[in-house]
């Protein structure tokens, strides 16, 4: 059976009609994708690590592992049939928690870096006002760069397109089912329930994921009738819900990445409101750095009515992320120049720039830190990574200097 012409709308179809046959038709297409790359009885896994990875993510020479192996302390790493010896993220923590107990000189901090009691929840949140700003990769990239630091990481899905929740294995069409997103967590009704009850674990050690999917367009939708019905916001009204909902996790993460959807809804003003710092991505061209002025403008309007109300907006940092950037691009560089010259230390001093390994590691649902070296070519995948681990040792830095780290 044609599975495009048993869906394709009579003709002089009403619109709703069109658009429905070419949702459904997409959204078939799509899932039969998903399962040709990763079958229903596959779950995504995470790749292993060479001794030579292990040792830079852990900041100790390769011969330190190379005897605690000797020397059976710790897990022991999987040797291959050359003598390459390759471990998982959960071992790499293992072997973390084990180094911090007998430092030699240094912090215990530097290998297991978990907020101390006076160090407060850091709740990240990435944002824009229009799509295709590199958000959701950014929002990705950060929150497994800092899994990979031996941080505990929470990502949350605001948006819902949810394709940060596809990018971490969790498809929200076929594996996200009724309150089981954030809306769980912060809804009106009798259906509220705890955030730890919607919070997965993920392949990726260390990283946790409150998934999202279209269920999270009725916050949108019911936040106006609990405005005009005060008795129904009774713990707490619309901006502070977010905050309130991570309260009762808090004591699990250091840090939680929001994926914020790319509009000003209810939904984006409370994640800013719950947030601690924030970064706006921004593609250096003129026509999206206008498309940011008015998202600047209407957060400013939007959050002074927030303030007024008496929601909380000091943040520790607020940080303009250029991505998807061509330094050979002339244009792109006066953008660039300009935004620099206009917000100063504002501007992430490191650009995320464009690449191909990028795009070709998302192909498969990937990201950067997932696909291995051998995978790519060399050269380019030695400069995506590069630029990538920049942009989020410079956030992790920010992050630090907010706790009063060195």
């Amino acid at each position: 059976m044609n599975t495009s012409a048993a869906l394709e709308p009579q003709q002089n179809a009403d619109a709703d009609e069109t658009i429905g046959a070419h949702a459904e038709l997409l959204s078939a297409q799509l899932q039969a994708l998903s399962q040709a790359m990763f079958p229903p009885t596959s779950q995504k896994t995470l790749r292993r690590f060479t001794s030579g990875e292990a040792a830079r993510l852990m900041k100790v020479s390769d011969s330190t592992l190379r005897k605690m192996t000797l020397a059976g302390e710790g897990p022991q790493p999987e040797t291959t049939s050359n003598g390459r010896r390759l471990y998982t993220l959960g071992q790499i923590n293992e072997i973390r928690t084990l180094l911090s107990g007998g430092t030699r000189g240094r912090e215990a901090t530097d290998f297991v870096p978990h907020r101390r009691e006076n160090e407060h929840l850091q709740v990240i949140a990435v944002t824009n006002f229009k799509g295709g700003s590199g958000k959701t990769t950014t929002s990705a990239h950060l929150a497994q760069y800092l899994a990979l630091q031996g941080y505990r990481v929470l990502a949350v899905d605001l948006d819902p397109q949810a394709s940060l929740s596809a990018l971490l294995g969790v498809l929200p069409e076929t594996d996200v089912g009724a309150n089981e997103t954030l809306y769980a967590a912060i809804r009106y009704d009798e259906g509220r329930k705890s955030l730890k009850e919607v919070v997965r674990k993920t392949y990726f050690d260390g990283l946790d994921l409150v998934p999202g999917n279209l269920e999270l367009m009725e916050f949108e939708h019911t936040t106006p009738r609990a405005l005009v019905d005060r008795s129904k916001s009774g713990e707490g009204i619309f901006f502070a819900r977010i905050a309130s909902a991570l309260d009762e996790v808090a004591d699990n993460y250091d840090v939680v990445v929001l994926d914020c959807p790319p509009q000003l809804g209810f939904l984006t003003l409370s994640g800013l409101c719950a947030a601690t710092s924030m970064v706006v991505t921004v593609h250096p061209q003129m026509l999206d750095v206008a498309s940011m002025s008015q998202f600047l403008l209407m957060t400013r309007d939007l959050l002074g009515v927030v303030r007024d109300a008496g929601g909380r907006l000091q943040y520790d940092f607020i940080r303009y992320l250029l991505t998807r950037y061509e330094p050979q691009d002339g244009p792109q560089t006066k953008v660039a120049a300009l935004l620099r010259n206009l917000f100063g230390d504002h501007v992430l001093t490191n650009p995320m720039v464009k690449s191909a390994a990028v795009s070709d590691a998302g192909l498969t649902k990937q990201t950067l830190y997932e696909i291995g070296r051998e995978n790519l070519t060399r050269s380019t995948y030695d400069r995506a990574m590069e630029a990538l681990d920049a942009v989020n040792e410079e956030i992790e830095q920010l992050m630090k200097s907010a706790w009063g780290r060195p």
